[in-house]
């Protein structure tokens, strides 16, 4: 299996529809232990039922929002793992309110807390982990189109995930120097909890399977394959890149 002997993160989890579950679900396919986040003790009684008892499986619980809790949760990593070979983010949120009508009317507060839990987070779990990530691991983000394209409804999200994306990139740079890649996942439109924040997502969703370029549809299970290819040895000489994963819909010409 691709990735026997590792041991990961996926962070944070929702509901069994998430994309980061698939993730987690195709790494303990292929024989890794994977780490399951949750953002609060709210949120980990869902992802305790997810796990069920599966040893493959270890929760966990963070808010990318509060250091003390990013320090904590890599005390908690070093005890159970002692040391990670990839690291999953899966964290975005902005209020609805700036998710709908104009962007030019998206509020200063809105905006800050776009970026922070979006894109922030990204660099502050990595600073938190990075003593823990092996020589030659993999970190990936998650990401959309609207970050280089004026998505429809995706506002102050757009350009969180373009900071993100660009976080990436930095992040390479410096987590290089031990071989540790950091590249992004971006998915086109699924139907998740967090996804569902965007007004006509089903709309969204139609649309791109219409105007990809395979007939089969894509979904969580895709997701979940690109990210075992990122994880695993396969991926070594892969760094700083956006992984597309849309039907090839990020080409299309409109």
């Amino acid at each position: 299996m691709l990735l026997d002997g590792k041991k990961g993160l996926v962070l944070n989890v929702v509901n069994k529809n998430s994309i980061g579950w698939a993730i987690a679900e195709a790494a303990a396919s292929h024989g890794a232990q994977v780490g399951v986040g949750a953002q609060n003790d709210r949120m980990l009684e869902a992802v305790t039922k997810l796990i069920d008892g599966n040893p493959a499986y270890t929760p966990f619980v963070v808010d990318f929002t509060d250091d003390a809790q990013l320090e904590s949760l890599a005390e908690k990593v070093k005890e159970e793992y002692g040391q990670v070979d990839f690291v999953v983010h899966s964290a975005a949120f902005a209020n609805r309110e700036d998710l709908a009508g104009r962007f030019i009317d998206t509020s200063r507060d809105g905006f800050a807390t776009a970026l922070d839990i979006s894109a922030f987070s990204l660099i502050a779990l990595c600073r938190a982990l990075e003593p823990l990530i092996t020589d030659g691991g993999s970190v990936m983000a998650l990401s959309y189109l609207g970050s280089s394209r004026a998505a429809s409804n995706y506002n102050v999200m757009g350009v969180a995930k373009a900071a993100l994306e660009s976080a990436v990139r930095y992040l390479a740079k410096d987590l290089g120097t031990r071989d540790i890649r950091v590249n992004t996942l971006s998915p086109g439109p699924i139907n998740t909890v967090a996804a569902r924040g965007v007004k006509d997502l089903s709309k969204m969703i139609e649309h791109v399977q219409e105007m990809g370029l395979l007939a089969s549809p894509f979904g969580q299970a895709e997701v979940g394959g690109s990210a075992v290819y990122l994880m695993s040895d396969l991926s070594k000489g892969v760094t700083g890149q956006i992984i597309y994963i849309d039907n090839g819909y990020n080409i299309v010409a409109l």
